[in-house]
């Protein structure tokens, strides 16, 4: 079994979410044995952001493509490649402006490409990178669940659900930190239900190897 464990706060060893994914993979770890990890750091090695270049991956092969057509099409063939060879993939994701890092939307950017991780049909869309479990170590400094106010201007665990799903990826289990910032009580109260479910989501189902 491979993982993938993806951190995107730009907070170093004060972040949250860092501690919490490290939480998860010494977990998942613990509970399977002998899973390789692989680790991505998109505060470090943050892809540049989508563009016009971006899209040559989307050109018919006889076309031209520029060398910064090739150097991006190179970048997201290696991102793909890693997402698709992983069985699980633990991403950290802090909730910044009501939604998640850019450094962490430009990852996702390169991994949804058409012919990979979904596909269209005469149906519908169809997702194609079936068969994985994702774990979403997501932290809020304040409080969203709770409230219909809350969960209208939270766009980071409902956008994430999104877009695995339409990848094709049925077992998304969410770790929230949540009021990390409203005082120490409530930051130990966010801490001890993310350990919580740190210990749900690892000692769940097997991920489909």
């Amino acid at each position: 079994m491979k993982l993938l464990h993806v951190d995107s706060s730009i907070n170093g060893a004060a972040s949250v979410s860092r501690g919490l994914t490290r939480q998860t993979v010494d977990q998942w770890l613990s509970a399977h044995p002998g899973t390789e990890v692989e680790y991505l750091d998109l505060a470090i090695d943050t892809p540049p952001h989508f563009s016009a270049d971006s899209m040559g991956i989307r050109r018919p092969a006889a076309a031209d493509v520029s060398e910064a057509e090739k150097r991006e099409n190179a970048l997201a063939e290696a991102l793909v490649s890693q997402f698709l060879a992983a069985d699980v993939i633990v991403v950290g994701a802090p909730l910044y402006n009501f939604s998640i890092p850019s450094q962490l939307k430009a990852w996702i950017d390169r991994l949804a490409q058409a012919g990979r991780t979904f596909r269209y049909t005469a149906e519908g869309p169809e997702g194609l990178a079936t068969g994985k479990t994702v774990v979403a170590v997501l932290s809020r400094g304040g409080i969203y669940s709770t409230s219909e106010a809350g969960q209208a201007m939270e766009h980071q665990e409902t956008y994430l659900k999104t877009v695995f799903g339409f990848f094709g990826i049925t077992d998304v289990r969410v770790v929230r930190a949540e009021g990390t910032d409203l005082g120490g009580e409530s930051r130990e109260s966010a801490l001890r239900a993310a350990a919580e479910a740190i210990t749900a989501a690892t000692a769940g189902a097997e991920a489909v190897a």
